[in-house]
């Protein structure tokens, strides 16, 4: 009876461990996923960015500057070229509207345009304005680590939680363990089929924080072609009144 008690004891033992070793797992991956995201969004910003799209025939650039607070407010404003020079793109919490000076016309954005090709390039709409929350929208998972560019990498993978409003099947991140830097992104579809990849590198130290002043997004089926972002100059937590986020304010913006 006493080895009965023992086994039982020990099996009970052996579930709670388990269940707090999986609790504090899942734990830690938000905790690193936040740390990740207040890196690299801090609680606001004001950037100014360069676009190059390549193709194995051309090559075409953009300049743009963009205002963002938290993850509820963004404000992307093209500066160049010329012929879409004015073009303001604007997220509210989950709207997304567009306003094209030529026409003089605000397009509100349907979900069903967030997978769409963001002016031409490798982007998606989604990926530009983050219309999904990485930590509300997805379940997390620390799956493994690695080594990336010489930095100790936490791997993180993010499935849907269910009638999230999300674009991707799966997303995995890679973070580095030291600044909690996103070294890496693959997005999946929805039967888990990689699509496209994202690397960050040419780490600047902006203020004592670490930030990957250069993104490349290269999509899985067609390696020739890639959609590169390079950080011009970026200010972390200024001061951003959220009037500057309104429709009517699309139409003012200047540079």
């Amino acid at each position: 009876m006493k080895i009965k008690k023992m086994k039982l004891k020990n099996i009970l033992l052996f579930t709670v461990i388990l269940f707090f070793s999986y609790f504090v797992s899942a734990q830690s991956s938000t905790e690193i996923l936040q740390k990740s995201e207040d890196n690299l969004r801090g609680k606001s910003t004001i950037a100014e960015m360069k676009m190059t799209i390549q193709r194995p025939k051309w090559t075409r650039e953009m300049e743009m500057k963009v205002w963002a607070k938290g993850e509820d407010y963004s404000l992307i404003y093209l500066k160049s070229p010329k012929r879409e020079a004015g073009t303001t793109f604007l997220k509210r919490e989950k709207e997304i509207w567009n306003w094209v000076p030529n026409i003089e016309r605000v397009v509100k954005m349907p979900p069903s345009m967030m997978m769409q090709s963001w002016m031409g390039s490798d982007f998606t709409n989604d990926d530009l304005v983050r219309s999904s929350s990485i930590l509300d929208d997805y379940e997390h998972e620390l799956s493994g680590e690695t080594v990336i560019n010489e930095m100790e990498c936490f791997e993180i993978t993010l499935i849907p939680k269910p009638e999230a409003p999300v674009v991707w099947g799966m997303v995995k991140m890679w973070i580095s363990k030291e600044d909690y830097i996103q070294l890496k992104v693959e997005f999946y579809d929805e039967d888990e089929f990689l699509v496209n990849k994202m690397e960050m590198s040419d780490i600047i130290d902006t203020d004592g924080r670490k930030f990957p002043a250069k993104m490349v997004i290269t999509p899985e089926e067609e390696p020739e072609n890639k959609t590169i972002i390079e950080y011009i100059n970026i200010e972390f937590d200024p001061e951003i009144d959220e009037s500057i986020f309104t429709v009517q304010n699309m139409k003012r913006v200047r540079q």
